[in-house]
């Protein structure tokens, strides 16, 4: 459910290293549409919520192995927190999500998703992760932007942040854009040409020079499906799936 129309969507980093926001999001498209207000962003410095002295958010993990785990009780005072600030600012308290190799997949429907909310709430793994018993208790939900290892959960968040913002109306100036871009349709998005029309011996297909709007759509389906039948097989085995039960469907 979305915020009144009045209020920005809004996104929470929680994190150890604030200084690391906005970093990207802060310029182009995210951070103009930052200015503006748009969108906003708060950071939340998790050491803030630590008992000690030494301000500890970490401690040795149960059972051995090398690394440092993430303290459940510090990280559960730093989300309450945040998702009381959140009520406030949202009268509702936006999805709570953590960054992290073990998630689920983020995909450019969860994208859409996520920007359909009133806004967000991510947190930033560090370490060799995060006490297990914070995730069940506050209802986390995991995501991943792929299948490799940061050092941090922060780049991840910066990227989720910014596929997200830029679904934000207003963000970027077509809105058309958003239509025609990879995984819309669920393809990957066909090839793209401009100026000038021969390159180093390399001409621009004759196509999209005719002037033939329907063969030029034709044109941009074909490459569209090409490039993910060799790229993305994984892709379009999920579109070629969808299509069966589609037509198991209308009969």
């Amino acid at each position: 459910m979305r915020a009144p129309a009045s209020v920005p969507w809004q996104v929470w980093a929680l994190t150890l290293f604030p200084e690391m926001f906005p970093g990207p999001l802060g310029a182009s498209l995210a951070g103009k549409g930052l200015e503006r207000d748009l969108w906003r962003l708060e950071t939340v410095d998790i050491r803030d919520f630590a008992s000690d002295k030494h301000r500890s958010v970490d401690d040795s993990p149960f059972g051995g192995g090398p690394g440092m785990v993430m303290r459940p009780d510090v990280l559960a005072d730093a989300i309450d927190a945040t998702r009381d600030q959140a009520r406030a600012a949202l009268s509702s308290v936006p999805p709570l999500v953590c960054m992290t190799p073990r998630g689920m997949p983020l995909t450019q429907d969860r994208v859409r998703g996520f920007a359909g909310e009133p806004g967000l709430i991510v947190v930033c793994g560090r370490f060799e992760g995060i006490d297990q018993r914070v995730l069940e208790a506050r209802d986390v939900i995991e995501v991943s932007i792929g299948d490799f290892v940061l050092s941090g959960g922060e780049p991840a968040a910066l990227c989720l942040i910014d596929a997200i913002v830029r679904m934000l109306p207003g963000v970027i100036g077509d809105p058309d854009a958003l239509v025609e871009e990879s995984f819309s349709g669920g393809l990957l998005e066909y090839p793209h040409y401009t100026r000038p029309q021969a390159w180093e011996g390399r001409e621009v297909p004759a196509v999209l020079l005719s002037g033939h709007h329907e063969r030029i759509e034709a044109w941009r389906q074909d490459q569209a499906e090409e490039a993910t039948r060799t790229r993305r097989p994984d892709l379009w085995q999920r579109r070629e799936e969808a299509s069966r039960q589609t037509r198991g469907t209308d009969r």
